[in-house]
């Protein structure tokens, strides 16, 4: 059976077609034999199938494909071809199965004739060849992703046609040829190949003056279209026609050949390539775009393989070699240049190295490096060979070694991206494994059986690897050699962080040793820094905070980052809207980092590097906290520990707090943890209680809130702070507040009230008083919690804290709301706003013109809660505080509700829900839901409402709050009167009358009354 690339897509049983039923399984076909012997991944199929817009169901489609395929074949006696890997599909063919296994093969035989002077012979090899292609490659498919395979093809079809033309030139059929030259320079104007072939097959039939004539064609049509002269070889051969030059005339004619003589020796074939990693894995998709780019490529062809120490370069490097050398037919030469080492390999060496390994005698080997490369690229010319230079240092090492003509290949390793090589060479980046292709090769060394028993331990060494196959391959190999270790016992050994880079060592291997190789070539500057980030302890920086740790500007910071970028010792991360760049440290960079500044620089100059981050991390979160006063009541005085920060950058990140927050997040936290474990407990505590998070958007930073206070609260315990423990103490019960934490919370703020009563600091007092305050009134306790705010508002009245005076008497009156009492409640809504207005605190004001819209629906005087509801959206709106206002519009669109307004409460209700679901306000959630249940009820929607209530009462529970509870099921009764069903009703009602009563609410009367 025959399997045809060469024209039309297809597949020969005998002398009859197999019917390929649809385009995609032609395909699928086409991609398959392309890949003829290696895996494609089902991805990279999607991909070649869906050049656009893939399906859904693409993958489920692509087995549909796969399995019509095997049908066919398996119909004409043709099974196990096509074979289903865990990650893709692979085709194996026996030798001589697909023609264009065969054209390469005759096309090489040819060559190697020709060389010999077997003319001949060589003339039959690639007339063979050629026989095999019925049409233009691929065609058929109607599909641009196999474009470029398609062109592939066609170089090589027209590289064995000049090769063949070269052969008859060769052999004196000048005449004959002379018409088919003529054909092939009009279908392929711009191969200079075949113009000159056309040129001196013409001298030598006598026609001097067309073949100057060609030239002048060929160059004409070159400037006009391309805008270039002729090359230097066409040049040459114009010139050596123009002034006759004899040397251009064969030897003899054929009529006067002289018995032939000993044939020369072939030119060598050198097979330097290292031998493939047999356990080489992963990187499935770059590696079949490397290779396909260097398959068959006609063109001088140059790749880069760029990456960390120990991602792999050299074993991907020599692995895809491997796959593609017998597409490079005149063989493969591979050198060490030890970019690394304090010796590189000169391009000299190099160079003589390689001349010895094409045949050139070792005394005609020139002594002169330029002469060398002349040399050099003299004997490749013409031929196909695949180079490999592994651990280059720089552009200037390799240049030399790269050849001149077409027909070769270079593949390059180096940590650095050789970026002076951009436009004469393509780059390919190796970062980290996946975790899937990580815990592979870690099977493949230390063996399937040990990873699938513990598959959890498998998981925390490659992740302790830091997924760099290094790490990976060192690891596995002491796994490998110590059976009798359960795979715990490495992963136990690899968390400690300061013994990790110890434990990844093995005979010749080494993280440490590698990391160092890659930081000799920076300058001392940029190897402080990477010390410093190290130190530090970050797995990401920005440019700013690189030029605190150095004590630079940014823009001196920026040139060391991206040094140390170009010697993939820090990565791109992501890149803000702004602009702004991320950079990343892989973890066992960092710790290398740490421990060289540890053992090179002062502790001094390390604990002032840390005090500048933090000090300078206080000065912006400050900036951003003066941008929105809170309004809410402050246990803190105003922070005396940050330094000056470039203005651009404090100009950059109050332009867009929530922005800077999302990539500042864990390096601000990382920071506050280091300085807390160094003894800077102040600056940490100053730090971790800079009310700031009010300005991002009004989103509910609890992870960055908590990691931030526990940090300083240790610290500040260790030092003896008292003022600092109080504090952070009160921030904490703040924090649990905010989480619907409320036990919790009045736990953290009743100690912080103590600590402050004791050290006398009353306007911290008055603070902790109010939250306490707060506090009970989630949970109910409305009496308790109009005591503790009434007493807090005579500490405010005392200290003459106008905003203080306007927090507490808006909770009052919310307070007093609840209960009932009208008249009070407006008495000490009238009294905030009056403070607030006061204090100049407008998010205070909107949240007290929040409550007032409340006071005035519970008055049933909608229009004015209406008005004074949109007051406070514009506010919260303008601050961009989403969370408040997801509040106001759940207010507006109860309001809206018993307006009878129900299409304009739909929106807003379900507004609200969406806000505190992604901002995970579980109190907004729960109340959201019962609104929105409340809604559908009155709607008669009763099945989703009956939902939505029961959703809110399992929020309730979950938080611990019996009277929001309370009001869901007195909801939920009102659902069963309205099925008639007045048991279920009577018995709702009664239980949530039950806890009115103990609450002593509004709803108590309200039932009372019915």
């Amino acid at each position: 059976m025959e399997f045809r690339l060469l024209g039309p897509v297809e597949v020969v049983a005998g002398s009859r077609r197999l019917p390929l039923n649809g385009a995609k399984v032609r395909t699928l076909l086409a991609a398959l034999l392309l890949e003829q012997g290696h895996l494609i991944p089902a991805t990279r199929l999607v991909d070649l199938l869906w050049p656009e817009d893939p399906p859904e169901t693409a993958r489920a489609l692509v087995q549909t494909y796969v399995s019509n395929l095997r049908r066919t074949l398996s119909q004409h006696g043709v099974d196990d071809v096509v074979s289903t890997r865990s990650a893709g599909y692979v085709i194996r063919l026996p030798a001589g199965a697909l023609d264009r296994d065969v054209f390469i093969q005759l096309a090489g035989d040819g060559r190697r004739a020709a060389a010999a002077g077997r003319h001949g012979e060589a003339l039959g090899l690639f007339d063979a060849a050629l026989t095999l292609w019925r049409g233009p490659a691929l065609a058929g498919l109607d599909n641009t992703r196999f474009d470029g395979f398609a062109a592939q093809l066609e170089e090589m079809r027209l590289a064995v046609t000049a090769e063949r033309a070269a052969v008859r030139l060769a052999a004196g059929d000048h005449q004959r040829l002379i018409p088919e030259l003529f054909a092939l320079v009009e279908l392929h104007p711009a191969d200079e190949r075949l113009h000159g072939q056309l040129m001196l097959a013409l001298y030598r039939q006598g026609r001097q003056a067309d073949a100057l004539a060609a030239y002048r064609r060929v160059r004409k049509w070159l400037i006009e279209e391309t805008g270039l002269e002729p090359g230097a070889e066409l040049t040459a051969m114009h010139d050596a026609i123009l002034r006759g030059d004899p040397a251009l005339l064969p030897a003899v004619t054929p009529a006067e050949q002289p018995r032939p003589a000993p044939t020369p020796p072939a030119p060598a074939v050198p097979s330097q390539l290292p031998i493939a990693p047999p356990d080489f894995t992963g990187r499935a998709d770059q590696l079949a775009a490397f290779t396909s780019g260097l398959r068959a490529a006609t063109d001088r062809t140059v790749r880069v393989i760029a990456g960390p120490g120990g991602a792999g370069k050299t074993a991907f490097a020599t692995y895809a070699a491997h796959r593609i050398a017998a597409d490079y037919p005149d063989g493969q030469l591979y050198i060490e240049l030890r970019g690394m080492s304090d010796t590189p390999t000169t391009p000299g060496e190099a160079l003589g190295r390689f001349l010895r390994a094409l045949g050139v005698a070792p005394g005609a080997v020139p002594d002169d490096p330029d002469e060398r490369a002349e040399l050099f690229r003299a004997t490749i010319a013409g031929r196909r060979l695949l180079i490999l230079l592994d651990d280059a240092r720089s552009e200037q090492q390799v240049r030399p070694l790269l050849p001149g003509a077409p027909g070769c290949a270079v593949i390059i390793t180096s940590r650095d991206r050789l970026g002076g090589l951009a436009g004469a060479a393509h780059l390919t980046e190796l970062e980290t494994l996946t975790e899937q292709d990580s815990l592979e090769l870690l099977a493949r060394i230390a063996g399937e059986q040990r990873i699938d028993a513990d598959p959890a331990s498998a998981r925390e060494i490659v992740e302790h690897c830091g997924r760099l196959p290094l790490a990976i391959r060192i690891a596995a190999a002491r796994l490998a050699t110590r059976r009798q270790w359960p795979l715990s016992i490495m992963a136990t050994r690899l968390a400690d962080e300061r013994q990790r880079l110890d434990e990844l060592s093995m005979t010749d291997m080494a993280v440490r040793a590698t990391i160092a190789l890659s930081c000799r070539s920076l300058d001392e500057q940029a190897q402080a820094l990477l010390r410093r980030l190290g130190y530090l302890g970050v797995s990401d920086a920005s440019v700013e905070l690189a030029s605190w740790l150095v004590d630079g500007t940014t823009a001196e910071a920026e040139r060391l980052l991206e040094r140390l970028v170009d010697m993939h010792l820090v990565n791109i991360g992501a890149i803000g809207r702004h602009g702004q760049i991320n950079y990343r440290l892989h973890d066992l960079v960092r710790l290398y980092g740490r421990e060289q500044a540890e053992a090179q620089e002062q502790p001094a100059d390390l604990l002032a590097a840390v005090e500048r981050v933090t000090a300078s991390w206080l000065t912006i979160v400050n900036g951003i906290a003066a941008t929105i006063p809170t309004g809410e009541m402050r246990w803190r005085h105003e922070s005396s520990l940050g330094r000056d920060v470039e203005p651009a950058v404090l100009e950059r990140v109050l332009g867009d707090p929530p922005e800077w927050f999302d990539q500042a997040r864990t390096p601000l936290a990382v920071s506050l943890e280091r300085a807390a474990d160094l003894g800077l407990q102040e600056l940490a505590c100053q730090l971790a209680s800079a009310r700031f998070t009010v300005a991002l958007g009004g989103a509910n930073r609890y992870e960055i809130r908590s990691r931030l206070i526990d940090g300083a609260l240790a610290a500040a315990r260790r030092a003896g702070n008292r003022r600092g423990e109080a504090i952070l103490l009160a921030e904490a019960g703040q924090l649990r507040y905010d989480q619907d934490h409320y036990s919790e919370s009045r736990r953290l703020l009743g100690e912080a009230l103590t600590v402050f009563r004791e050290i006398g600091d009353v306007p911290s007092e008055a603070a902790t008083l109010a939250d306490l305050g707060a506090a009970h009134r989630e949970t109910g306790d409305f009496t308790e919690a109009l005591r503790l705010l009434d007493a807090a508002t005579r500490l405010c009245e005392q200290t003459a804290d106008a905003a203080g005076i306007g927090y507490t008497r808006r909770l009052a009156g919310s307070v007093r709301l609840e209960l009932g009492q009208f008249e009070q409640a407006k008495a000490d809504l009238d009294q905030s706003l009056s403070a607030y207005r006061a204090a100049g605190t407008p998010r205070g004001e909107a949240m007290t013109l929040r409550t007032l819209g409340l006071y005035h629906r519970g008055r049933a005087e909608y229009a004015q809660a209406v008005a004074v509801l949109e007051r406070s959206a514009a506010t919260f709106e303008q601050l961009g505080d989403i969370l408040m206002l997801a509040y106001v519009q759940r207010a507006m669109g109860k309001t809206k509700l018993r307006m009878g307004l129900h299409e304009q409460a739909l929106p807003l209700v379900e507004t609200a829900l969406a806000t505190s679901r992604s901002l995970n306000d579980r109190w907004g959630e729960g109340s959201g839901l019962r609104t929105l249940g409340d809604l559908h009820l009155q709607a008669g929607r009763l099945d989703l409402a009956e939902s939505l209530l029961r959703q809110s009462i399992e929020h309730w529970d979950a938080l611990g709050l019996p009277l929001m509870r309370a009001r869901s099921q007195r909801d939920l009764a009102t659902l069963h009167d309205a099925r008639g069903d007045a048991a279920a009703a009577g018995r709702l009602r009664d239980a949530a009358r039950q806890v009115f009563a103990e609450y002593g609410t509004r709803e108590y009367s309200e039932l009372q009354n019915l």
